[in-house]
């Protein structure tokens, strides 16, 4: 096979969920009220964008965090309560004086980074698998929240949050500009160096990897530790979007589930060892954009839980619709 053949093979999945994405966005952008109105003004156009990539941010942030296990062939059922946790936390701390507020905000990293290192831990060390450890951990991570903030309250630094939730130049989303560095400085190095080969060798064959002499361990637990950080970025950046923490559990729940749906859509396979960051992006912004496409066509609010639902079931299921062509495992990985 041609490199460029290799390549587009391998980057089928991110190419699928971007295309996906662009057209279900196009038809949000044409239907959305305020274009209807104010026509393809460059104003209108940058509100609607700005607003969508918000939302959609928040879903990328975890959608992330959920690739990083996957892709060592486990799940992490415990995101959407690291994320919730976490917001908290920030609604306490990311106030004051711009070093108050920087001394917050790695409090609040350093918060997710060591969740998820102790989801690694109990996963490697304490060899339960990753949907029993996590759906342990999650409660307690939610049991955390809970004692923050049993009610919603708090506050943030304004400014702060308004430079990273507003528009560059007027034009650009700051929070996708915020997405695009936290790819460069973390998936990327993570992808290219010897704890992500050996994570994602770890989801292809692990008894193989090992043989190999891979660091199995290592790898697996940089995958965990990394993902309660990018869930803590996510839990970062919903304080700065609501001004305000909450110990919400269904939108724990929710962004978990959300999660595995976006990383499925993002051609990240859910049996490991395959799949990319920037697909899951993809993913998570198409799924976001399915719930836009439901308010602008002014669907019943009672009808949008099971349509998405429907969503998350069908794409569940395409994740697993080439197993069924796969004679041997080994076959997955070529």
């Amino acid at each position: 096979m041609k490199e460029w053949r290799y390549g587009l093979a391998e980057q089928r999945g991110t190419l699928l969920a971007l295309g996906i994405f662009a057209i279900m966005f196009a038809i949000y952008l044409v239907n959305h009220p305020a274009i209807e109105s104010q026509g393809f003004t460059t104003a209108a156009i940058a509100n609607v964008v700005n607003t969508a990539a918000n939302k959609g941010v928040l879903l990328a942030f975890v959608a992330m965090a959920q690739t990083l296990v996957v892709i060592t062939a486990g799940i992490d059922l415990s995101v959407g309560m690291i994320f919730v946790l976490t917001n908290c936390l920030a609604s306490w701390l990311v106030v004051g004086s711009a070093l108050e507020t920087a001394i917050g905000v790695f409090a609040v990293l350093a918060t997710g980074l060591a969740c998820g290192a102790v989801n690694g831990a109990i996963v490697i060390y304490g060899r339960l698998q990753p949907i029993v450890a996590t759906i342990a951990t999650g409660a307690v991570y939610f049991g955390l929240a809970l004692l923050l903030r049993p009610f919603p309250g708090g506050s943030v630094n304004e400014d702060l949050a308004d430079a990273l939730t507003g528009r560059l130049f007027g034009v650009v989303p700051s929070s996708l500009i915020a997405l695009a560095v936290v790819v460069l400085v973390i998936w990327v190095p993570f992808s290219r160096s010897m704890a992500g080969r050996a994570a994602y060798a770890s989801g292809s064959l692990e008894v193989a990897a090992y043989m190999s002499g891979l660091p199995i361990r290592r790898g697996k637990f940089v995958a965990y530790a990394l993902a309660g950080l990018l869930a803590a970025i996510g839990g970062l950046f919903l304080t700065f979007f609501t001004y305000t923490g909450e110990a919400a559990l269904a939108s724990g729940n929710t962004y978990t589930l959300f999660s595995i749906a976006a990383v499925v859509l993002g051609g990240v396979s859910l049996f490991g060892g395959r799949g990319s960051a920037i697909g899951a992006i993809f993913g998570a912004l198409a799924f976001r954009t399915i719930g836009d496409l439901l308010f602008v066509f002014d669907l019943d609010p009672l009808w949008q839980p099971l349509f998405q639902g429907v969503v998350l079931l069908i794409a569940v299921s395409l994740g697993s619709l080439a197993l069924f062509r796969v004679r041997n495992k080994l076959e997955w990985f070529q």
